[in-house]
């Protein structure tokens, strides 16, 4: 996979402005996933602690199919409010690099009015891309 960076633009933080790849593989489409448990249960109220939550349940499906977060070539999130995510920055940068490291996929944030779970503040959808072997 190839990072798509024109030399002349500013490099974007926390993200990438696409990727290219040539080749057989498996394409991975995961739902949205929100902020809960295992169990489906929400254990915060806290935007930073739903991302966190969200992207390991993201990391874990992605193991199903023996892939990891390096395969992962979009993200698009959706988010119930713009002043929780702002103030949230600190606590999702460590809950990303818990969880994605220091991969920077293309990615799409959205703010909408609310998700089908009132309680859910964050769902992210993932595309992923594994080379064939």
């Amino acid at each position: 996979m190839r990072t798509l960076q024109p030399a002349d633009w500013t490099k974007p933080r926390g993200f990438s402005h696409g990727v290219a790849f040539i080749g057989p593989g498996q394409w991975l489409v995961l739902a949205g996933q929100t902020g809960t448990n295992d169990k489906g249960e929400y254990e915060s109220d806290d935007l930073a602690a739903q991302v966190g939550a969200a992207l390991k349940r993201i990391v874990t499906l992605l193991a199903e199919a023996a892939a990891g977060p390096e395969h992962i070539v979009r993200l698009t999130w959706y988010l119930t409010s713009r002043e929780d995510y702002a103030a949230a920055g600190p606590g999702i940068a460590a809950a990303w690099r818990d969880t994605l490291g220091r991969h920077f996929p293309p990615s799409t944030l959205l703010y909408i009015s609310g998700l089908v779970d009132p309680r859910a503040k964050v769902e992210i959808e993932v595309t992923a891309f594994v080379p064939a072997r």
